[in-house]
């Protein structure tokens, strides 16, 4: 792969001198092709939700960077994530969501695989009626998996294979949420949507992290949140966002409300927070529901964002949750208009990536210097082979 030449100098800047990404980062299909890699490959990126396998045998096909993958739960109840090919002649496996009911079966010369990834079946290979040959290894032609973890409902995956652990990497974060380590549930079919965007998939993340546009883009959320009531969040390298000490529970009709997280300190009476954890997962926490926002990068310049939203139990009032993923789905389609307009803004050949407000920018400038910083190692990695 050709490797970009932008220079990221000035972006690896204390907040106060800093520019932001040049505009080749949102607009050039070889960058984008060199952060894939760089930011998305090398890492944990988000893939999907362990929801979207809610049952032994649920397989879904997935696209990801290009790459064919099959998000599948096995006979024993595990999220696994494999290369969707057969290891005979690279054909598609599974071509549309549906349940294994027996062996993974590829439809071009009926090679099957166990939801394990195991080959279990290769007929006529050594000739007709002959379903082995010697030089045919079952043990070492299964399914290619993909490395994976599941926190937060999210099914992260490191293409790579060579990132330190999912705990090493993000211990700081499972420390802050440790309130949250426990069981969540899918609120379901009306408790998720997904927003197609015109924008690079960096833009989502830099609208996510602050809480600066909340006045002008989400009047109604500010008009109890406001602005005066955020504080930022940073870690450098892992990830970053924005906290409300104003946090205003959902209430039904007659005062229903969902039910809240057990344990959690006081904090989380008014409290919430919302974190991009790098490259491409959105979160929010609250004392009684969360979400997580799965953004799929489809080009340089379009989007997918998947929406999902969880509670503290299975049984939650139908019409409260349809009236929460309504209330989040206007507040995250109010961003689009924004990200769509940042990213038309990046064809301006006059535009230095921006300046950022020393107060106001900070979970922002953390994510640019990320991504700076990531790409600057790969690229001396790949000078140096």
């Amino acid at each position: 792969m050709t490797t970009a030449t932008t220079t990221l100098s000035d972006v690896i800047q204390p907040i106060e001198r800093a520019n932001g990404l040049p505009n080749a980062h949102y607009t050039d299909p070889t960058v984008f092709a060199e952060e894939s890699q760089a930011l998305l490959a090398e890492g944990w990126a988000g893939l999907a939700v362990t929801a979207d396998v809610p049952e032994a045998g649920d397989a879904v096909p997935l696209t990801f960077l290009g790459m064919p993958l099959l998000l599948l739960r096995d006979r024993e109840g595990v999220v696994r994530v494999f290369q969707n090919i057969c290891r005979h002649r690279g054909m598609i496996l599974v071509e549309e969501p549906r349940k294994i009911e027996g062996a993974i079966r590829c439809p071009y010369h009926s090679w099957c695989y166990s939801t394990q990834g195991r080959l279990v079946s290769t007929p006529h290979v050594g000739g007709p009626g002959q379903n082995t040959h010697e030089g045919i290894d079952r043990d070492t032609l299964g399914l290619i998996e993909v490395r994976s973890h599941i926190w937060m409902g999210v099914v992260w995956i490191n293409i790579s294979g060579a990132a330190p652990e999912f705990e090493e990497v993000h211990a700081d974060l499972l420390q802050r949420w440790s309130e949250f380590d426990k069981p969540i549930y899918h609120g379901g079919d009306d408790s998720k949507f997904q927003l197609q965007v015109n924008c690079n998939w960096k833009l989502a993340v830099e609208n996510y992290c602050e809480s600066y546009h909340l006045p002008w883009v989400h009047p109604g959320l500010n008009s109890y949140s406001r602005l005066e009531d955020h504080y930022h969040i940073e870690h450098p390298g892992a990830y970053s966002g924005q906290g409300t000490l104003v946090y205003r529970q959902l209430a039904g009709d007659n005062g229903e409300v969902f039910a809240d997280f057990e344990g959690l300190s006081d904090k989380w009476d008014t409290a919430a927070e919302y974190i991009a954890v790098y490259p491409n997962v959105l979160l929010g926490v609250h004392r009684d529901h969360s979400f997580a926002i799965v953004l799929v990068p489809e080009a340089q310049n379009k989007t997918v964002e998947n929406v999902h939203l969880y509670y503290t139990t299975q049984d939650t009032d139908p019409e409260l949750r349809r009236r929460n993923t309504d209330q989040w789905k206007v507040v995250f389609e109010e961003d689009i208009f924004v990200v769509e307009g940042m990213q038309k803004g990046r064809a301006a050949p006059g535009f230095d990536g921006g300046r950022f407000s020393p107060a106001m920018d900070g979970p922002t400038h953390v994510f640019h210097d990320w991504v700076a910083n990531k790409l600057q190692t790969y690229r001396g990695l790949k000078a140096a082979e």
